[in-house]
């Protein structure tokens, strides 16, 4: 599912003294098959983005487009489409959508709820299913969730969420999103919390859920490191706005402007820089090891 917007904007509170322009004219494209970074300091409106590709936050333009359908088409009009939803159309089955567009919250652990493990991961299940399913269908449904995410299904099925450890917490919190097999998944700092080996584990997990799981994912982290060793493009917001997407590789070349927009670099882009004031040029992708690998064939020649 191909993820389209163009001139997207949202307010807060519209049309009150409290109103809060969170986005501003954004446009963004997110190919299908993609691991794609969102990055941004704190009210930069990237949680408010993602937040509109499974109808979490609704444009106000569907209402406008019902009752002035001479504009739909207009050349300067929002667009934003999942796929074949349309976003901007109050007819969309904004339920499909929910079941196509998988959202993982930041710690997605606290969302637990349920009596039983197995109960908490079906739920979402039993909402977005089109047909009603029957007791052997949900529970076979509940155990590849579980089962793909690492957790032993008989071992934790019929345990209180509660009586886990927060890494399989974490885990079932994430098998009760991807239970109805979305073909996105969106996660708001999904690593937040965690320990480095616990960073390490959950980012292994999520690029599993991308081979074999979900065509594509999305992650908002403030983390560059994180961003630079694991996504193919990723897009940085500044005061609502996008206002670059890239690869890792060309994307944190651009030291001075990320940093001048209160954002972090890599470590790794932060030592390509301090070598490049002392007249050594390292070209890399920025991840760990492909910058070790570009330090050891420069062999030390300026």
């Amino acid at each position: 599912m191909r993820i389209v917007a163009e001139r997207l904007n949202y307010t807060y509170n519209a049309n009150s003294p409290f109103a809060v322009h969170a986005l501003n004219n954004v446009s963004l494209t997110i190919e299908e098959g993609e691991f794609f970074g969102i990055i941004g300091h704190t009210g930069s409106g990237k949680s408010t983005f993602v937040q509109h590709l499974n109808g979490l936050l609704r444009l106000p333009e569907s209402k406008k487009r019902k009752r002035r359908k001479s504009k739909k088409n207009a050349p300067h009009s929002t667009i934003l489409k999942v796929g074949d939803f349309d976003l901007t159309d109050k007819k969309t089955d904004f339920r499909a959508l929910r079941k196509a567009v998988g959202m993982v919250f930041q710690y997605p652990e606290y969302q637990l709820f349920a009596e039983t493990v197995e109960e908490d991961v079906a739920f979402g299940l039993k909402n977005f299913s089109e047909k009603k399913l029957t007791k052997e269908e949900t529970a076979q449904a509940v155990r590849e969730a579980l089962e793909e995410v690492g957790l032993d299904y008989n071992a934790v099925k019929d345990k209180s969420p509660f009586d886990l450890s927060g890494g399989q917490k974490r885990r079932a919190a994430i098998a009760g999103v991807i239970v109805t097999k979305p073909e996105v998944l969106v996660l708001d700092e999904p690593a937040a919390g965690l320990d480095p080996l616990g960073k390490k584990e959950l980012m292994e997990l999520l690029h599993k859920l991308h081979r074999e799981w979900c065509k594509t994912v999305v992650i908002v982290s403030h983390d560059m490191d994180e961003i630079a060793e694991n996504c193919t493009r990723a897009a940085v917001f500044s005061e609502g706005r996008a206002v670059e997407c890239l690869p890792p590789r060309e994307l944190f070349k651009k030291t001075d402007e990320l940093l001048s927009l209160g954002l972090d670099v890599p470590l790794t882009a932060k030592i390509a820089r301090a070598l490049k004031e002392r007249g050594i040029e390292i070209d890399c992708d920025f991840t760990v090891d492909g910058f070790v690998s570009a330090v050891l064939a420069k062999g030390g020649k300026p």
